[in-house]
């Protein structure tokens, strides 16, 4: 039998399935597509969708979490904010999406980090435009784990959905699967992390609350059949990084750049509190919240949807000087 595994977004009817929950104003037509592109970063074929606009003033990159992928973000995000004139690019990590992981890889929640700081270094290479980092989830804190690593004035500034610090044990076990898990489970992982088993997948359904990632029980079904998103599983080494990575400035001498966290007023799976331990220690550079009206963790939901884009290009606009 050919290997039917789509290696494309135009060969998956995931997304296209998912797209039916949200707000007619934002599927996509064939003419609405972003064009796909693969970034070749230590072996690995890591897939962009891409709204090129050379004349944009700044460029916008979207990071999933770990229950979504990039061509998630393109359906909330990615055609609005290159509708109101930015470039924008949707980004696929290790192991999710339509990236191509190089065969034999062993990967973490480090490299994660250091594909995106990559990225963005790779993206200034090229032209020296403003650059705002955007993550929905996981992919919040990611944002800044990935600006406090970088060069001075990689990034404009950075907008998560949530910022979450899973050294704190009242974030472990507010967003794990349950209590007992996120007691027992992380020193577990820990210690077999350093072994031959740390290569054991778990699927992202166990290990957290992936049952609140978004609030229509229909769109959710679509979310947890599609192995490129919240039906994936990783490894229990990338999980254990993924708890206890350590960023490279601590909340409190943070100064890289702005921050915006755009929370979800009906966010069953990460609720405001839980990016409090960050954001409140963040007092070096702008911190501002915008809450979404109605909307779940991963938002379908107007008002919020509306809200959260116009905050993200308001923010843009704001990080940039183009206001």
């Amino acid at each position: 039998m050919p290997n039917r595994t789509p290696t494309t977004y135009a060969q998956q009817d995931a997304w296209r399935e998912l797209q039916r929950y949200l707000p007619p104003r934002l599927h996509l037509s064939d003419a609405d597509l972003p064009r796909e592109e693969f970034w070749n970063w230590n072996g690995h074929r890591v897939h962009l969708d891409r709204y090129e606009n050379s004349g944009a003033p700044a460029k916008v990159v979207l990071h999933h979490g770990v229950g979504t992928n990039g061509r998630q973000m393109t359906l909330i995000l990615g055609k609005t904010l290159a509708d109101r004139g930015w470039e924008v690019v949707a980004l696929d990590n290790l192991g999710y999406g339509m990236t191509q992981v190089a065969p034999g890889t062993k990967y973490s929640y480090d490299d994660w980090v250091q594909l995106v700081i990559d990225y963005i270094a790779y993206e200034k290479a090229k032209d020296d435009r403003p650059i705002v980092l955007y993550g929905l989830s996981a992919g919040g804190m990611l944002a800044y784990h990935v600006a406090a690593a970088s060069p001075p004035e990689s990034l404009a500034g950075i907008v998560g959905m949530t910022f979450l610090d899973q050294r704190v044990q009242q974030v472990r076990d507010e967003t794990a699967h349950d209590k007992l898990g996120a007691r027992v489970g992380p020193p577990l992982m820990h210690a077999v992390a350093k072994t031959r088993l740390g290569d054991m997948r778990i699927p992202m359904t166990r290990a957290s609350k992936m049952t609140a990632l978004v609030n229509d029980k229909s769109a959710l079904k679509v979310m947890l059949s599609d192995k490129t998103s919240a039906g994936n599983a990783v490894t229990i080494r990338f999980l254990d990084r993924y708890l206890n990575y350590s960023p490279a400035v601590e909340p409190s001498a943070f100064d890289a750049c702005p921050v915006l966290l755009t929370q979800p007023a009906e966010d069953r799976w990460s609720p405001q509190h839980l990016s409090e331990p960050v954001l409140s220690a963040i007092t070096r550079v702008p911190v501002s919240t915008v809450l979404l009206d109605n909307a779940g963790h991963y938002p379908i939901e107007e008002p919020g949807l509306r809200q959260m884009q116009d905050a993200i290009d308001e923010f843009v606009q704001e990080v940039t000087g183009q206001r």
